[in-house]
């Protein structure tokens, strides 16, 4: 089952949205109708509420005063939290109930407006943000008779648009003609959502494509920092620690479109445990991926054995490698990173190197060739990142 976020601000086009994914054939489950649903006349909920806060808060039919409880919660935090505390189980435990009715090969989108604001985008393998810009969205509002003041205070009031970015995968612009919003989303679904369910379900992970270089995308660490973050949710304690290294967290340094991940693990029993978890989490182990790195000779071999995952996700290219805490190649990883992040001739080599190489090997489908060439400046540089790390005072992190 594909789990999606669906989120975007008020006037947005969001429910626009919801209704073309279900009728794709996505499992659209609306948070704002299930909050409402668990309070209706005669639930549990509007008993409780009113047992709590009064029937002041009821309407002359005995219905939830929506505007009296909005007023009284405002400006009483103790109030919300009580609120909140009787709303919030119940549109969990109906949520879930949804869920599992949809079925284990569903594409699940979940349509909640507070998403980001609640911190919830680690729960899903997707987020998708519907936007459009403010004027347009006041124009929405007052033509469903909303006044314009209002209208200008509630999108005021919710989340930043960089919060919004720094949570979406999918980024949907919805300022033109209702036909090319409804083409964006149909080429999400077939494209992207429906072959990453198929992926997701039989843990098959995508291909990594060849060596092309690309300059450097501002949107390489926020993608970096949503994998990371899904890792987290996945495996909590069970795995101490995971960075971003490689090409994509070095600012101004170009590479392949992949994110390079490191999966610290305790040992490699650990990091086979991991595999299901992390398959479910959208992250497939790579087949034959459990050889020894390619090393120098000098070293012990079992100093450079790792697992790797990558990405179900075609939209998103990922390489996540299981290291062993305090293995050389664990070490090399961090220490290779750092130091072409703080040394800026070392970068600038790097990348013509790199550049040299996508050329050379740019016709390859197979990316091996490209990074075995690779490994021999990073023999010969070891030597100089090993002297920073002596003259910087550069140690890698105590797991």
């Amino acid at each position: 089952m594909l789990r999606v976020g669906l989120t975007g601000g008020i006037g947005s086009g969001k429910s626009t949205v919801a209704e073309r994914l279900a009728r794709l054939g996505a499992v659209v489950i609306d948070a704002d109708r299930i909050s409402r649903e668990v309070v209706a006349s005669g639930t549990e909920g509007l008993a409780e509420i009113a047992a709590r806060f009064g029937t002041g808060v009821l309407d002359g039919d005995g219905a939830l005063d929506r505007a009296a409880m909005a007023r009284l919660v405002f400006a009483d935090e103790e109030a919300r939290r009580d609120l909140n505390g009787i709303v919030h189980p119940r549109v969990a435990a109906r949520t879930s109930e949804l869920v599992a009715e949809a079925g284990a090969d569903a594409v699940v989108v979940h349509d909640v407006p507070l998403l980001v604001e609640n911190g919830y985008q680690a729960d899903y393998h997707l987020v998708i943000v519907v936007d459009a810009p403010v004027e347009q969205r006041v124009r929405r509002l007052v033509e469903r008779g909303l006044p314009e003041e209002d209208a200008r205070a509630r999108i005021d009031a919710q989340v930043s648009e960089e919060r919004r970015r720094e949570a979406a995968d999918v980024w949907l612009d919805n300022d033109a003609e209702l036909e090319r919003l409804h083409a964006a989303v149909d080429e999400l679904w077939w494209e992207r959502l429906v072959p990453f369910e198929t992926n997701l379900r039989s843990h098959r992970p995508c291909p990594l494509g060849g060596p092309r270089v690309v300059e450097p995308d501002p949107e390489w660490p926020r993608r970096a920092r949503r994998l990371l973050a899904r890792i987290d949710k996945a495996l909590g304690e069970r795995a101490p620690r995971a960075d971003h290294i490689g090409s994509t967290s070095v600012p101004g340094l170009p590479g392949r479109d992949v994110i390079d991940l490191q999966l610290t693990v305790r040992d490699l029993s650990e990091a086979d445990e991991l595999a299901v978890p992390l398959a479910e989490a959208g992250l497939p182990p790579l087949p034959g991926s459990d050889a020894d790195e390619a090393h120098d000779g000098t070293s012990d071999p079992a100093q450079w054995r790792k697992r790797t995952h990558v990405s179900a996700d075609p939209g998103q290219r990922v390489n996540l490698h299981l290291r062993v805490a305090g293995a050389a190649n664990w070490r090399f990883a961090l220490l290779c990173t750092a130091w072409l992040r703080a040394d800026e001739a070392a970068c600038r080599e790097y990348a013509a190197l790199k550049r040299d190489l996508a050329v050379r090997f740019g016709s390859d489908p197979d990316p091996r060739r490209y990074v075995e060439a690779k490994q021999p400046w990073f023999g010969s540089a070891l030597p100089r990142a090993e002297r920073w790390a002596a003259e910087s005072g550069w140690r890698p992190p105590r797991v």
